[in-house]
């Protein structure tokens, strides 16, 4: 049975006492339960609802501290890029590329991932289904690249709120990759009139739990030590020191349903 994939972090590097306040506790969280959390967190957010929203410290400083947590704790590092011009910069720092899922059809951004020859994790657009997600993988494929990883993180109903259907994780896997379940962006709440996305953490848990009961090769969890506090998307993260239940819960769940 392979180990599931746990990606965790802050949705952005908003500046270096969270962010290593952040890693630490992932770390210890690691070692208590011998799972390996690959470490996540944007240093740029470019999908923005509103231009007033937060979306950064600057690329070079964020990056900086990405490297930091990498030699301090060991972490492999995700990071998503918006544009084909920053695929070079982020791959020099991380060790997993992720395609935000509103860009999952820019062919030049997959295939400028994809030539950085490191894993691409491209989530599934709110707007596509599983099955139109193998054009995307097919345009990392061109490079020569294989490593590539497919994320659930909801699908659009209405106008203000996502649905997960959980029949995506092996409808997605026939694909040939892993598929891995975004449980914290899966319950956002978009398009709010605040200009604000919303969201229900409270159903984060239920997610997590159900993804890997279906057979999910990872999960993915945004975390924040003081959520009502993180710049970005704190709707919708989960309360940093709820994530070592939430994940034991799913490793003995993965232990039993796999």
């Amino acid at each position: 049975m392979k180990n599931l994939i746990i990606i965790a972090g802050p949705c952005i590097i908003e500046g270096e006492e969270t962010t290593f306040e952040i890693a630490r506790k992932l770390a210890e969280i690691s070692t208590a339960t011998g799972q390996e959390i690959v470490f996540k967190a944007s240093y740029r957010k470019a999908n923005r609802t509103s231009s007033n929203s937060f979306s950064g410290i600057g690329d070079e400083a964020a990056l900086e501290i990405l490297k930091q947590v990498k030699k301090q704790f060991g972490f492999r590092i995700v990071t998503d890029v918006h544009e084909s011009i920053e695929c070079a910069k982020a791959a020099e720092v991380a060790d997993i590329i992720q395609i935000p899922a509103f860009l999952c059809r820019q062919t030049a951004l997959l295939v400028a991932a994809g030539e950085t020859g490191k894993s691409v994790n491209i989530k599934k657009g709110q707007f596509l289904s599983p099955e139109a997600m193998k054009f995307a993988i097919e345009k990392v494929y061109s490079t020569g690249n294989k490593s590539v990883m497919l994320t659930e993180r909801g699908t659009t109903f209405g106008y203000d709120s996502l649905i997960v259907d959980i029949t995506a994780i092996p409808r997605m896997q026939a694909h040939g990759v892993p598929v891995i379940v975004d449980c914290t962006h899966s319950v956002q709440q978009p398009n709010q009139t605040s200009g604000v996305t919303g969201g229900n953490p409270l159903l984060i848990e239920t997610i997590a739990k159900a993804a890997t009961a279906a057979g999910s090769d990872g999960l993915f969890f945004e975390v924040h030590p003081a959520p009502p506090k993180s710049p970005s998307d704190a709707a919708s993260i989960l309360e940093l020191s709820k994530f070592e239940a939430i994940l034991r819960k799913c490793l003995a769940i993965r232990n039993v349903a796999v």
